[in-house]
């Protein structure tokens, strides 16, 4: 199968090693992966504060970008909600039909990554191997938007030598939310300590997530209280073929 790759500005910028997991990944799964490099920001941030004008041309750039593509996957599950979710309403307010059409015609074909192995590629043993004790967090956008239910933890309990172990409440925010961490920075702190909580609790030595933003709070949270828990991308976990101890 070709794929298009939509890296977010978010993984380009601050967690490219989850951006070169992917294409690990679905490379060894014998898709060809495309990169087009006319790409950039899906304008999530834009329209989620207010700059709607702004999130609108960056939705024409995506269609322009990626509208011909077979498949489009990224590894992160709020863009890709912001293109399924959002974008047919930014072209609804803007009243451009030419926009609302393509974007309707676009959008089944975009998925998050755990989405497109298990539901695209019916795939749940991708081949990895990762011996570490390991929790997942599942984010907002994912969980509630995508509607990604169990399909990232299938993966998880199908790699080899991991210990999963169950993350208490890890369907509760961590309280990133983008802008939200910033405007309500004390609401947003008592939401991460919650999860900090947690996280700590479950004794894992590695969170993982869908999202790299929730995995940048959550990962700051631990470094900043000197914890010694890491934060991985789900795609870094399931690209890798760490030697599983005989």
């Amino acid at each position: 199968m070709r794929v298009a790759l939509f890296v977010p500005c978010l993984v380009d910028t601050l967690f490219p090693a989850t951006g070169r997991a992917t294409v690990t990944l679905l490379e060894r799964l014998g898709c060809e992966v495309d990169f087009p490099l006319e790409q950039t920001c899906c304008g999530q941030m834009h329209a989620n504060s207010g700059y709607e004008q702004d999130g609108l041309a960056l939705a024409r750039r995506f269609v322009r970008v990626f509208g011909e593509a077979e498949t489009v996957v990224a590894p992160s599950g709020s863009c890709v909600a912001m293109v399924r979710e959002h974008y047919p309403r930014l072209a609804e307010v803007a009243g451009d039909t030419a926009l609302l059409a393509d974007v309707r015609a676009l959008a089944p074909r975009v998925h998050e990554l755990s989405e497109f192995l298990v539901d695209v590629l019916g795939v749940e043993d991708v081949g990895a191997s990762y011996p570490h004790r390991v929790t997942y967090h599942a984010s907002c956008h994912g969980l509630r938007a995508l509607r990604l239910g169990d399909a990232p933890l299938r993966l998880l309990r199908a790699v080899r030598g991991i210990e999963l172990v169950e993350l208490d409440e890890a369907e509760t925010c961590c309280g990133f939310g983008g802008t939200f961490a910033i405007k309500n920075a004390e609401v947003s702190g008592a939401m991460l300590a919650a999860k900090l909580e947690r996280v700590r609790a479950s004794g894992a030595e590695i969170c993982t997530a869908g999202d790299d933003s929730c995995l940048m709070h959550i990962g700051g949270g631990l470094r900043k209280q000197g914890d010694g828990v890491r934060t991985v991308h789900l795609a870094e976990i399931l690209a890798s073929t760490e030697q599983v101890a005989a």
